[in-house]
């Protein structure tokens, strides 16, 4: 691979983490809850001070810090590249959530709907990542961590990890806010059932075409 097709590629991979951001900030602006790698973050955004985005920075921080204590010597520097990346993430959901604040969400049905754009977006964007297919995400990338040294299957691991982290944000919101659930509802369950699906429809959508720009060359 030459530097030109590895720039692009993570020039796209930035790209899929404003859409992957953007729809965060879609699911979130529903009040119906996020996805349940973001749902902790969520959950502490409604009982501290700190934006959703300067808190997915943190947990995503905690998660390379994971990956690093499971892996020891066999955790690659190039996965560094995750804690800037993570950074990016946070500040595009920041950007997000202040582009979708106008879109009044006073109803149930435009909360849901609002729930389905953001699992349409993020697929979309997780769809460019995968393609991109330079770094993993801290989420994924600590789910192989786990699954590599297990030796296990990495999508039971990954139905594992998704519900350790619904579980954990249950289990903070009652204990912050005396015994009531806050932060995860059904759009939780909602973009853990679906975005699977959008991510291989945009997958088989725009791979091709998408790796065609990636790897042509300027004679």
């Amino acid at each position: 691979m030459n530097r030109k097709e590895l720039f692009k590629r993570y020039l796209l991979f930035i790209i899929s983490l404003f859409f992957s951001a953007l729809g965060v900030a879609f699911t979130r602006h529903g009040e119906l809850g996020v996805s349940p790698i973001s749902s902790v973050a969520n959950v502490m955004s409604y009982y501290c001070s700190l934006s959703l985005g300067t808190l997915l920075i943190i947990w995503n921080c905690i998660l390379i810090a994971g990956q690093i204590a499971i892996l020891r010597k066999k955790f690659q520097l190039i996965q560094l590249l995750q804690v800037p990346l993570s950074f990016l993430f946070g500040w595009f959901t920041d950007l997000g959530l202040k582009i979708v604040s106008a879109i009044p969400a006073d109803n149930y049905p435009v909360r849901l709907a609002m729930v389905f754009t953001g699992i349409i977006i993020l697929g979309f964007g997780i769809s460019l990542a995968v393609i991109a297919n330079v770094i993993m995400n801290s989420g994924e990338a600590l789910v192989k961590a786990i699954s590599d040294t297990l030796n296990r299957n990495f999508g039971n691991v990954k139905v594992i990890f998704d519900i350790s982290c619904v579980t954990l944000s249950v289990i903070l919101s009652l204990v912050l806010f005396d015994m009531k659930i806050i932060g995860t509802r059904e759009g939780t369950v909602l973009s853990a059932f679906l975005t699977g699906f959008a991510v291989k429809f945009f997958i088989r959508l725009l791979k091709k075409p998408v790796d065609k720009i990636l790897t042509e060359k300027v004679s």
